[in-house]
């Protein structure tokens, strides 16, 4: 686990210089074959948590890109959060790890978002 996590972190770092769709596209590279061996296992909540994880990593990667307050209100505004939330998510001291399971970026990015641009799903296998 420890050395799946690494690598993902590997894949998702943010100085890469690459636009979240093709980070998925290599991160999907990996998954199918880190599924294709380890997927079959007796404990399918580990890969659902791990999907989970992954794309809150994905999340957190497009919250810093965002770099000021009134980008990311605006951001936030434009695929759906509503004003009040979207202002108060905007204008939080709390860091990008935590903002990144908030509701208002789980409204902006939902699963079917990651699922659409071709992330690959641990727990479902596809």
């Amino acid at each position: 686990m420890a050395r799946f996590k690494g690598r993902v972190r590997e894949l998702t770092r943010r100085t890469k210089g690459v636009s979240l769709e093709g980070m998925v596209k290599d991160l999907t590279v990996y998954l199918r074959g880190w599924h294709g061996y380890f997927g079959y296992c007796q404990t399918p909540t580990v890969l659902e948590d791990l999907d989970s994880w992954i794309r809150r990593k994905l999340r957190c990667f497009k919250w810093k890109q965002w770099k000021r307050g009134r980008t990311r209100y605006k951001e936030l505004r434009k695929r759906g959060v509503n004003g009040q939330l979207a202002g108060q998510t905007a204008g939080s001291p709390h860091g990008p790890w935590r903002l990144s399971q908030s509701p208002a970026l789980c409204i902006a990015f939902p699963n079917a978002y990651f699922n659409g641009i071709g992330l690959f799903r641990l727990a479902a296998g596809r």
